[in-house]
């Protein structure tokens, strides 16, 4: 034990408040400051110490405690967070003339040149943390950028993340003032010794290696058990502001950062300050030289607008700020041996071909596979088994061969054919194209990925339900069917294990438990009532997706009537074309997908469609009273009110055709708050606009 800890007290609860303040400089000191005082075992052993205080005198219970970090009790699940300002992404460029051309238009919309900030682009998940008085009370992911999951529980366990905002300048007693309310953009992300140190450890027990570092990090915030994330280690770096209220006003980017600096939130040391963007360009040069020496993953830097009131008057389009932009580095390439082609088998029934390598490390992470994309493809470049090929990683992420070294070649490789037979049910294949499908409808592989589609958020939205407890469902025969989803017994599901502990690792496996199965049976047992449209855009019938799903729901107000209609009468209906239409009628009319909808009807899911009650009695409006009713309806911006997905279908229920971008058959332009280029172009256009208040009188009608 240190003398910091075995020194006299006069009672238990000065030696907390010490161990508390201790521990957490010591965090801050390491992540924020770069100076660590503590050795790692020093450290877990005042924790420890903490720890058994507590537990001795629960009255000193403090949610910001260290201890609180190392993981609490499993979650339920995560609820929905709506961010006080949208989290957009950022605008990418791959060259410096992009580069320039965007500080260009900056420059010609402000009548000036702007002092701008580069900063390295961290490879990792986008978080936001709200600060109330110095404490923190919430975390939350992107999401769609207006709405994210609450992941605070997670994001305690991360040693990086403070707690407490720190009130004192470091070394010395100056006071630093607090925001009462602040909220600090950045990510979250898997330093690479980690990610080397975790798959180190599952390829000694014969498991399957995590991907990269990224989805890593995407995994275990997704995790039940904050324990997992204890383990993993993940650390963190501020980017960006969301709300605040009261404290110090600032009045550029690089200040708001050096007072995170101060109030020990992790910021990057590599941001560089640049007087125009010639600065930006040498700067972005100059870390790439550097990238791979450090000890986190890395896609580029990122060069911003530094005044707030310059960003403020630059705007953003509906996704993107105007003020800022991610100039992304080329993609790293490296060689290496093709051994085989795996065929995969896709939920519609599509089979593409995965490269299998000798295993190469590359832009961050060991690569084993690789996509082909397809036949034509792999023709198209020549590829051969026995090839050493190139294989790059797009965007960073997904690895992909790009093409053979010819050079290379011994005379001894094959060429590589499309299967004839389905790799997992050994049907005759079909080709279209490019693409080769196996059409059985009873494709066990098929099933396996269409399961998984079908219970995902924006379909039936069975929540609990992730890809592995899936596997362990089917693997023991509990679920055959759509059906058996939905009969699920909270007994037999208690005893799978849990998707966190899969993802951990662990040895030690923990068991889903009781109240986490019966909150999925009871998610499943209101997924009954969804309706036609989500049933029919969730069971991956082939060419059925979600729009397709609604223009046939609204059409029809059952399934029964549904599967009685000819393939002309689909055909009459808005965007299904003959081929579709006669693909529809046989899929929906096949013996195997008429007794799955037999056996969802048995099991008590509703089949008839809410969104043609909801066209109907739009229909029925006198004189097509509403005044959306036969309106191409495009949605732009932030409501503050309505997700999309609910206003969508409200839209709809009112006969209004919502789509995705304007144009000149477009009669109506709804603009929420950061409305963007989409506005723009209705303006220009001669399109009406509303604003939220206006479709809200509208809807309230």
């Amino acid at each position: 034990m240190s003398a910091a800890s075995s020194q006299s007290w006069n009672n238990p609860q000065d030696e907390v408040a010490h161990l508390r303040d201790l521990l957490e400089r010591a965090n801050t000191a390491y992540y924020c400051d770069a100076d660590p005082f503590m050795a790692d075992s020093e450290y877990d052993q005042l924790l420890q110490r903490l720890a058994d205080l507590e537990a001795a005198h629960p009255e000193l219970a403090d949610v910001s405690s260290p201890t609180r970090r190392v993981g609490g009790a499993a979650i339920d699940g995560f609820s929905s967070v709506r961010h006080a300002r949208p989290m957009q992404s950022i605008d990418n460029t791959y060259d410096l003339d992009g580069l320039r051309a965007w500080a260009a238009r900056c420059e010609k919309f402000l009548g000036r040149a702007s002092s701008l900030l580069a900063d390295p682009k961290v490879d990792g998940v986008a978080i936001s943390l709200r600060y109330e008085n110095g404490v923190l009370v919430q975390a939350a992911t992107r999401g769609d950028g207006a709405v994210g999951d609450d992941v605070t529980s997670n994001i305690r366990a991360v040693r990086a993340v403070p707690l407490r905002l720190r009130t004192t300048a470091q070394g010395s007693a100056t006071r630093l003032e607090v925001p009462e309310v602040l909220e600090v953009r950045g990510e979250i992300y898997m330093p690479l010794a980690e990610f080397q140190r975790i798959n180190a450890e599952r390829s000694a027990r014969n498991e399957p290696e995590l991907a990269n570092a990224r989805n890593a990090t995407a995994g275990t915030l997704k995790s039940l058990d904050p324990a997992v994330t204890a383990a993993r280690r993940l650390s963190f770096v501020a980017h960006g502001r969301g709300e605040q209220r009261g404290g110090r006003e600032f009045t550029t980017f690089s200040a708001f950062i050096a007072a995170l600096r101060a109030w020990g939130i992790p910021t990057n040391s590599e941001s560089r300050a640049c007087a125009r963007v010639t600065d930006a360009e040498e700067a972005i040069a100059s870390f790439e030289r550097r990238r791979e020496t450090l000890p986190y993953a890395v896609d580029g830097m990122v060069v911003r607008v530094d005044s707030f009131a310059d960003q403020e008057a630059l705007g953003s389009t509906e996704k993107c700020p105007r003020w800022i932009i991610a100039f992304k580095y080329q993609a790293e390439r490296a060689t290496t041996r093709l051994v085989r082609v795996d065929w995969q088998v896709g939920k519609g029934g599509t089979i593409t071909p995965r490269a299998a390598m000798e295993p190469i490390w590359i832009a961050g992470s060991t690569v084993r596979h690789a996509t082909l994309h397809n036949i034509d493809e792999i023709t198209r470049k020549d590829i051969r088994l026995g090839d050493l090929v190139e294989v790059e990683k797009a965007g960073e992420v997904i690895p992909q061969v790009i093409a053979p070294v010819v050079s290379a070649r011994t005379g001894s490789e094959q060429p590589i054919h499309a299967p004839t037979k389905c790799p997992s049910c050994s049907s005759m294949l079909e080709r279209e194209g490019p693409k080769v499908f196996c059409v059985n409808p009873a494709c066990p592989a098929q099933f396996r990925e269409r399961v998984k589609w079908f219970v995902g958020r924006d379909q039936m939205a069975i929540d609990g339900l992730g890809e592995r407890l899936i596997d362990q469902l089917i693997d023991a025969g509990i679920v055959r069917g759509f059906a058996d989803l939905f009969r699920l017994d909270a007994s037999a599901v208690a005893v799978l294990t849990s998707e966190a502990q899969l993802a951990s690792g662990k040895t030690s496996q923990r068991k889903l438990g009781d109240k986490t199965a019966q909150s999925i049976v009871a998610t499943a047992a209101e997924a009954k009532g969804r309706g036609l449209a989500r049933l029919l855009g969730s069971m991956g019938i082939r060419l059925l997706g979600v729009t397709a799903a609604k223009t046939l729901a609204r059409a029809y107000p059952d399934l029964a009537s549904l599967q009685a209609a000819s393939a002309a009468d689909l055909e009459a209906l808005p965007d299904i074309g003959a081929r579709t239409a006669e693909i529809f009628v046989q899929n929906l009319n096949s013996p195997l997908v008429r007794a799955a909808f037999d056996d969802l009807a048995a099991a008590g899911v509703d089949l008839t469609s809410r969104d043609f009650a909801a066209a109907a009695a739009g229909a029925a409006e006198s004189n097509g009273a509403s005044a959306l009713r036969g309106k191409t309806v495009v949605l732009t911006g932030t409501f503050a009110g309505h997700d999309r997905r609910t206003l969508t279908e409200m839209l709809e229920g009112r006969g209004a055709k919502v789509t995705g971008s304007v144009s000149r058959k477009t009669d109506l332009l709804i603009a929420g708050s950061e409305a963007g280029s989409k506005l723009d172009k209705a303006l220009e256009l001669g399109v009406e606009v509303w604003d939220e208040a206006r479709i809200d009188r509208e809807l309230s009608e």
